[in-house]
């Protein structure tokens, strides 16, 4: 994978950075990953995801994949939530950053993730497991206790992100981690 690596993250496993653009008159080339480049993840599948300026996304959960996102086309607001701590009892930790064109971020098992298109967006992305449902969690978007700094929207009627049925449902992360944690026997 050609391109630069952004700042660091401060959650362990995130990285972020810029795939190079080869372009001239014809139009461009992106090499949008490279096995050498990401050791040990082995994606299994490859997604496309199309969401209109204002649409919310997340913020979701997996136990047992890591994904890698490359921005196509357009902007958005990506929110990482690092559960990993608060299912020991400790405080999720929280980092937010813009992605445009050429960007990508590569987000590890057990940090939650959402993104807000602030224009229209194609945003690729690649999985290390299979979708299968089983490993689809989420928790709410707005939730007080992770307190993402999401932005009021002029796009949408209310300022408010637009959001999918199964979204606007998600638990808080409270009772989500509630699920998760072993029970005592």
């Amino acid at each position: 994978m050609t391109g630069t690596q952004s700042a660091p993250s401060a959650l362990p496993g995130v990285r972020h950075g810029t795939i190079a653009r080869h372009g001239d008159t014809r139009g461009s080339f992106r090499e949008l990953w490279r096995a050498g480049a990401f050791p040990g993840a082995t994606f299994v599948q490859a997604n496309l995801s199309t969401s209109a300026a204002g649409v919310l996304r997340g913020l979701h959960l997996h136990r047992r994949q890591d994904d890698l996102w490359v921005v196509a086309e357009g902007r958005a607001l990506v929110a990482l939530v690092d559960v990993r701590p608060a299912l020991d009892g400790g405080a999720p930790a929280v980092e937010t950053r813009e992605l445009g064109e050429d960007d990508w971020v590569y987000i590890p098992t057990g940090v939650a993730h959402g993104f807000l298109a602030l224009e229209p967006l194609h945003l690729v992305y690649l999985v290390t497991n299979e979708y299968d449902g089983s490993d689809e969690l989420g928790f709410a978007w707005d939730d007080p206790a992770v307190d993402v700094p999401w932005p009021a929207l002029d796009m949408t009627p209310d300022g408010r992100p637009i959001l999918s049925e199964r979204d606007a449902a998600n638990p808080s992360l409270d009772d989500l981690l509630v699920r998760l944690r072993p029970s005592p026997l």
